[in-house]
């Protein structure tokens, strides 16, 4: 069997280093927060190119924190994409601000800067444009049209620890930038974990505020605040895992042009393989007979996955934001019809020589009309 992801593999690599580091967080009686979680902090923030980072519980609280430091609330709208983790509408949801949602550019699968463009309105307040799959968005683009409408923009990163682009990573392009450190991700906690990257000053001081039930410092809470806290072992194994995470992100590319070069083009291939603005935290393809060949591939022992199977705005507890099927075409064809191939550091090549013949083997019986319908979302 061919896993989809098989964490196994890594901490067979690392993990005499990782028992080492936690049980000395075990033996320090220090459990949340404290030096463990500060060291990682400074080595994330150098990591990202930025001047602060805050670690915190997930990268939902990451969301929500930055949210809240950047003072959105009721009558706020925030514009996003629908073609993303449930997490990043929801976050707005928790601040009561209004999630605004733009399609996604078919070549990209990332926020269409024109379309978010078009989406302001006077109650707008910011911008989170997703780095998809480990692709970063325009952030460019996006960064101008925020400036000229005074938006705040935070960036969802929590695919694409380490994508870069113009000498700058993902996290430090923005106002802040949230990531997640769920144990699939490219840079993985033993369990749950996030942190928000920025370069203010005030921002991060809210950040960590906030993340700690509002105090101010020891018994003094200056605000509502939350337990968004990481807890010790959690930053003992990030800091052990991120002096690893640049090679992990090569062998990622290296299968990503391996996949590129040989699977046929009667699938279609995400574009970006090899480059730095894209880490391939999932290779996902496309295909007419998605579910079909998702079973032949099953039969054939190669584990997939589906990221995601269905748009945010067509999810049933979203119903309510008032997008019906057809209002973002773009994002629902590309649900209906992508399929996410193993990728991971510790995949072998005659692994990726046998996924690639199977996908192969499987596309060429497929009808040219199906093809054809296919193209339209590749």
């Amino acid at each position: 069997m061919i896993p989809f992801l098989d964490l196994k593999r890594q901490y067979a690599k690392i993990g005499k280093d990782i028992e080492s580091k936690v049980v000395d967080t075990l033996r320090s009686g220090h459990y949340v927060l404290g030096d463990t979680v500060e060291r990682f902090e400074g080595h994330f923030a150098a990591y990202c190119g930025t001047r602060h980072a805050l670690a915190v519980s997930s990268g939902t609280s990451a969301l929500h924190l930055a949210l809240l430091a950047a003072d959105v609330g009721p009558g706020d709208e925030v514009i996003t994409v629908p073609t993303t983790f449930v997490a990043t509408v929801a976050a707005i949801l928790y601040c009561g601000a209004t999630p605004v949602l733009v399609d996604v550019d078919p070549d990209t699968l990332t926020m269409d800067p024109a379309q978010c463009a078009a989406a302001i309105t006077a109650r707008t307040k910011a911008i989170i444009p997703v780095h998809f799959h480990g692709r970063m968005a325009d952030m460019a683009a996006i960064c101008a049209i925020a400036e000229e409408n005074q938006l705040t923009v935070i960036e969802d990163a929590a695919q694409a620890h380490g994508a870069e682009r113009d000498g700058k990573r993902a996290g430090s392009f923005g106002h802040m930038g949230c990531f997640s450190f769920y144990p699939g991700k490219n840079l993985g906690a033993a369990g749950e974990g996030g942190a928000v990257t920025t370069d203010d000053p005030q921002l991060a001081a809210r950040i960590h505020m906030l993340r700690d039930w509002g105090q101010e410092r020891r018994s003094v809470h200056s605000c509502l605040g939350y337990n968004y806290r990481m807890d010790a072992v959690q930053g003992a194994v990030l800091d052990i895992k991120l002096a690893h995470l640049e090679d992990w992100n090569k062998a990622r590319r290296q299968v990503s042009l391996a996949y590129d070069a040989s699977l046929t083009d009667l699938v279609g291939k995400p574009p970006g393989a090899g480059q730095a603005d894209h880490v391939f935290h999932v290779y996902a393809i496309t295909s007419a007979h998605r579910d079909t060949l998702r079973a032949a591939l099953d039969t054939a022992g190669i584990g997939t996955n589906i990221h995601y199977p269905r748009p945010v705005h067509l999810q049933p507890g979203y119903a309510n934001l008032g997008y019906g099927p057809g209002s973002l075409p773009v994002a629902e064809s590309y649900a209906t019809h992508t399929l996410s191939l193993p990728i991971f550091p510790e995949l072998k090549p005659d692994e990726v020589a046998q996924v690639i013949s199977a996908v192969n083997a499987f596309a060429a019986q497929t009808p040219q009309d199906a093809v054809e319908e296919m193209e339209t979302v590749s």
